[in-house]
């Protein structure tokens, strides 16, 4: 395998990148503008991209917010209305949800370009190139929706952690988080190293660092559009949960029924404690770039979020790919990532009386598979030394790939 990733030389990444968006963008296209008979659940290809055209102004040019409900936060849907834009004006007046798919699925491919591009600059592995140019999540993700916008801005904050620029990764985190919430995730732990090495006064100005970021892309909207910019928020409060969270999968075979505001406790509280103790145990080894520590904690969100839609496997694969040590949990983990996926269409296809269809029981073994495989790369994050990238980063001058760490 390494001989043959250095026979396609520098570019094999780019080359390999590129036929995987290919890709995606086919598995979520197939299926065109329309759905018929389930099949984006039986087959896979369901795109919030299809929904989004019709029933959030986006074949009408409405701009989010202002004249659209959208419950996303500010900086995705700026990305929906520049991608509805890219729909109509390349399909014309026969623009249809097929073209605004077109439109997702390239926009996330150039995503998906600039994290390979910023792993290489950062001196990042060969292999772990490899790794993310071939990463199944983006079969099944290219096409799905926006996600793929926060987790690239949250790698350029992790990478400028990683460089020393720790002002920088503060304010792309926070900007992260007008994308996507979960890259506020690394906030805390950008703060505590300006604290523990620093003192108060830096610890504070990268409080306000965070909050002039994220500020400056959401107060004019809040200012003027107060009701649809608070939906994500209010949205994410008030849901239930997914049919792979562990809270679902708790309630539906009756082992722990909550209320929504007590689920809402419960996760915070699981969380919070885990997160903690995360931290606790890893600070020793690696408190001096604590930012490699967002990934475990990332992974212990999502295991006790009550959400756990099935592309937020996209937010945590760049991290394994930067940051993993064990190859094992890595595999385990792309398992759990594919079978939940159609475990859960299927799930939806069985309700609408479709074929193949899946059980709650067929998701909570695709569940539990995924999330064994995170709690281990948890435990390597907080235990293992940093890979060779690592090291090799933070001494020396101009970054270079090898086909190992």
């Amino acid at each position: 395998m390494t001989r043959a990733m250095q026979r396609l030389g520098p570019h094999g990444p780019y080359l390999m990148l590129a036929l995987t968006c290919f890709l995606g963008w086919g598995f979520k296209a197939h299926c065109g503008a329309a759905w018929t008979g389930s099949e984006q659940y039986v087959t896979g290809c369901y795109s919030d991209a299809v929904p989004f055209w019709g029933l959030r102004g986006v074949a009408a040019g409405e701009v989010p917010y202002f004249q659209a409900r959208m419950e996303y936060p500010v900086l995705t849907g700026a990305l929906i209305w520049f991608e509805g834009l890219v729909a109509r004006a390349t399909g014309g007046a026969r623009a249809d949800a097929a073209d605004f798919l077109n439109a997702v699925a390239l926009g996330n491919a150039v995503l998906a370009f600039a994290v390979l591009e910023m792993m290489r600059n950062a001196g990042v592995s060969l292999r772990r190139q490899y790794a993310w140019a071939l990463a199944p999540p983006l079969v099944l993700y290219l096409g799905h929706n926006w996600d793929l916008l926060a987790a690239a801005i949250a790698v350029a904050a992790v990478l400028a952690a990683a460089r020393g620029q720790e002002v920088r990764a503060t304010a792309l985190a926070a900007l992260g988080a007008a994308a996507k919430l979960f890259p506020v995730l690394l906030l805390p732990l950008l703060g505590l190293r300006a604290l523990s090495a620093r003192g108060v006064a830096r610890a504070a100005l990268l409080v306000v660092v965070a909050v002039a970021a994220w500020g400056a892309v959401n107060l004019p909207v809040a200012a003027f559009a107060f009701g649809n910019w608070r939906e994500f928020y209010a949205f994410s409060s008030e849901r239930a949960g997914t049919a792979a969270s562990v809270w679902e999968l708790l309630a539906q075979f009756g082992w722990l029924v909550t209320d929504v505001p007590t689920r809402n406790l419960l996760s915070f509280l699981a969380f919070g404690g885990g997160a903690v103790t995360i931290v606790a145990a890893g600070w020793r080894r690696h408190g001096a770039r604590p930012w490699m520590l967002f990934l475990p904690v990332l992974a212990w969100f999502l295991l006790t979020n009550k959400v756990y839609s099935p592309q937020f496997d996209l937010w945590l694969w760049p991290f394994i790919v930067l940051f993993a040590t064990r190859w094992r949990p890595v595999a385990l983990f792309l398992i759990g990532d594919v079978a939940a996926y159609f475990a859960e269409f299927w799930l939806f296809a069985g309700m609408e009386g479709a074929h193949p269809s899946a059980t709650q029981a067929d998701v909570a073994s695709a569940a539990i598979v995924r999330g064994v495989a995170m709690l281990w790369l948890i435990h390597a994050a907080v235990r293992d030394d940093p890979p060779r990238w690592v090291g090799s980063r933070e001494g020396a001058k101009t970054p270079r790939a090898s086909a190992a760490g």
